[in-house]
């Protein structure tokens, strides 16, 4: 079972923490990471949740999850990501978009530059069942379509914009340079 570390409404750590599953009283957050994975096509990397999932099940998200007790948000990015996916990166390569407060948890938001062949990407046993690249203009197809998770419709609202000058900034130069 995963523990999270608990902070307060500023982010402030509370010196406890919680097991996965466990309520949160009014007041408490512990930290989500999101992962938008971007290739030099400057497509978005997505996963289908398992349909055995008891939330969201058979709805695309990008790649994120609770960031484990002891972590900082940066740690628990790569090893996300890793765990869904098999890529792995370092901690250095994400760039951070920002950080969106829900009622229990506090989400950050990065991005990170990386080809991947989609033959390459190992999906998590019970967690993800298939895995595609899309265009950004795809994105809102999806979100309308009802097809996305609903948190990450939420997270990404605010970081739109941001993730639209990500993909624009790999459509006009190459980032490996």
């Amino acid at each position: 079972m995963e523990n999270w570390d608990l902070y307060d409404k500023n982010r402030y750590p509370l010196g406890r923490t919680i097991a996965s599953g466990k309520e949160k009283a009014e007041g408490e957050y512990h930290i989500v990471v999101n992962i938008w994975t971007i290739n030099h096509q400057g497509e978005l990397l997505l996963t289908l949740r398992h349909p055995d999932k008891k939330l969201y099940p058979n709805m695309w998200e990008c790649t994120g999850g609770s960031v484990l007790s002891g972590e900082t948000s940066q740690e628990g990015a790569v090893r996300e990501l890793w765990e869904e996916t098999g890529i792995q990166i370092r901690e250095a390569e994400l760039i951070y978009m920002g950080t969106y407060k829900d009622k229990s948890a506090f989400i950050d938001s990065y991005t990170v530059y990386k080809d991947v062949d989609i033959q390459d990407i190992k999906l998590q046993e019970g967690e993800t069942i298939s895995v595609e690249w899309i265009a950004l203009e795809e994105l809102d197809d999806i979100i309308e379509s009802g097809r996305m998770a609903i948190p990450v419709v939420n997270y990404i609202k605010p970081m739109r914009d941001v993730l639209n000058k990500m993909v624009l900034n790999i459509r006009t130069k190459d980032i490996s340079q």
